[in-house]
């Protein structure tokens, strides 16, 4: 029963890294279903109050880190607060509209044409779509990371 525990966790972790690609799958939540399985179903006293208290801060950064990344490049870019919102929508739409790739493109697209909607010069536009695109890299580039952060200190929290 322990080896099917293990092999579900590790599952969770694999697949919490399909939701940086697939913005649907909640990563952070998937990340956490395979501590709560540990803790459960192999050892409940293993992982601590230090451990859990880590993780949430490690949530809340994973969360705010997406945020901030892309409403940061996209007004670094020259992208209006309308062309941020429709960043942050476009990446949930593309993803199920041609996945992977749709997170990259409809963002682009989106933020391009909001901002030639706004009265903004192409090159302005395009300018703003880059920011996106950006923006989500950089975000992605963070959630990965803050991830193997996450999963690296909890094989070390369990193995000592």
């Amino acid at each position: 029963m322990e080896v099917i525990i293990w092999i579900l966790i590790i599952a969770f972790f694999i697949l919490s890294f399909l939701g940086i690609l697939f913005p649907i799958v909640p990563s952070v939540l998937v990340l956490w279903l395979g501590f709560l399985a540990y803790h459960f179903f192999i050892d409940q006293t293993e992982l601590g109050w230090v451990f859990y208290t880590a993780m949430v801060i490690f949530t809340i950064i994973l969360i705010v880190a997406d945020i901030i990344a892309n409403s940061y490049f996209v007004k670094k870019f020259g992208g209006s607060k309308r062309g941020e919102q429709v960043a942050a929508v476009a990446v949930i739409v593309g993803s199920f509209i041609i996945p992977p790739f749709g997170i990259l493109i409809v963002p682009f697209i989106a933020v391009l044409v909001t901002e030639l909607l706004r009265n903004r010069t192409s090159q302005e536009a395009i300018r703003a779509s880059i920011g996106s695109f950006f923006g989500f890299l950089s975000g992605s580039i963070a959630k990965v990371v803050i991830q193997l952060v996450m999963i690296v200190w909890f094989f070390v929290t369990i193995a000592f």
